[in-house]
């Protein structure tokens, strides 16, 4: 998507310029896994102008293979951000309707094609949120990887303000999920998607288990928001009936919240991918997907500029402090 943002804290009323990017869910977890290291191709319908054409260099800029993006479409989704400070929270206007990404249709990618050398398939709540045609586009999408033996993971990803198009989640991503080995988001969700409510975590996770067997591992990420620009933030992973479970993180003087998710989610599936199961390897993978999170709130933009470095730093307990010459 192309993203818009007022210069210096600014009201979208005060703005007389904006800041333009590039970012979406999917294409921020797949810029990020590219930079820690981790073979990447990103899937999408972009219109054949200069918008979508940016959009994907953007992405090619990072490290990620566009070959298989299609081109359909009027124009490139849009969404403005305007950044919160102190008490005064972020605000984020969606303009996905008539989109490139609102019309795709199955029939118009040929995942088999593309899964033919692909181990992992990562998909998110907000593209079947979009229309009721991207929504099946999406399960058309999750059953080839089924197909093709890959593991799929879906950051549950639940946008309020776009699912607009009469159709309540609860009977669209049930469906979706049941075919995940990853599933992760916030607990809050649960009953809006699965009608699950909970008494406490384990009670929640125990249930997304018990509802979605084919499930390995299922992650949260807690977030307590003290202001605007300054959060904690703790990453829990489930798997084998057992709750692993990351440091709190303090993250005072925050730059940029939006993107954290994607952030959290690529280093979950890079150290997933490969990981042996072990208890010590396990914890690794919460404790890493953890600290790329909060790097990412202190770059500014969607996409996590991030190395494999900079996040062992920061699990190393490097607190920003000295200058790296």
């Amino acid at each position: 998507m192309l993203r818009l943002t007022p210069f210096h804290y600014q009201r979208i009323e005060q703005a007389k310029t904006l800041s333009i990017e590039y970012g979406g869910s999917e294409s921020n977890v797949a810029a990020s896994l590219a930079q820690l290291g981790t073979a990447v191709n990103y899937v999408s319908r972009v219109p054949d102008n200069s918008f979508g054409l940016s959009a994907l260099a953007c992405m090619e800029g990072w490290g990620v293979n566009t070959q298989h993006c299609i081109y359909g479409g009027d124009r490139l989704g849009i969404y403005f951000v305007e950044t919160g400070a102190g008490r005064r929270n972020s605000k984020v206007i969606y303009d996905r309707t008539g989109s490139s990404m609102y019309h795709l249709s199955p029939g118009m990618i040929n995942w088999a094609t593309i899964f033919k050398d692909a181990q992992w398939f990562h998909w998110s709540g907000i593209t079947p949120s979009i229309s009721q045609s991207a929504a099946n586009a999406c399960k058309e999408a999750v059953l080839a990887a089924r197909e093709a033996g890959l593991m799929i993971s879906c950051d549950l990803n639940y946008r309020s303000k776009l699912w607009k198009y009469g159709v309540h989640p609860d009977k669209i991503m049930p469906e979706l999920i049941q075919d995940c080995d990853v599933i992760s988001g916030d607990e809050d969700v649960l009953d809006t998607y699965f009608k699950i409510k909970s008494n406490n975590r384990k009670d929640a996770f125990e249930k997304l288990q018990n509802r979605f067997p084919n499930a390995k591992f299922i992650s949260f990420t807690e977030r307590e928001g003290l202001s605007a620009t300054h959060n904690t933030y703790q990453g829990y992973l489930f798997h084998d009936n057992h709750i692993y479970e990351s440091k709190k993180h303090d993250i005072p003087d925050i730059i940029d919240r939006l993107g954290t998710g994607d952030a959290f989610i690529a280093g979950l599936i890079h150290k997933l991918h490969g990981a042996n199961q072990y208890k010590e390897e396990i914890q690794l993978c919460i404790d890493f997907a953890t600290a790329v999170a909060v790097h990412k709130h202190y770059v500014a933009g969607d996409i996590n500029i991030v190395s494999k470095e900079e996040v062992e730093s920061l699990m190393a307990g490097n607190t920003g402090a000295k200058v790296r010459r």
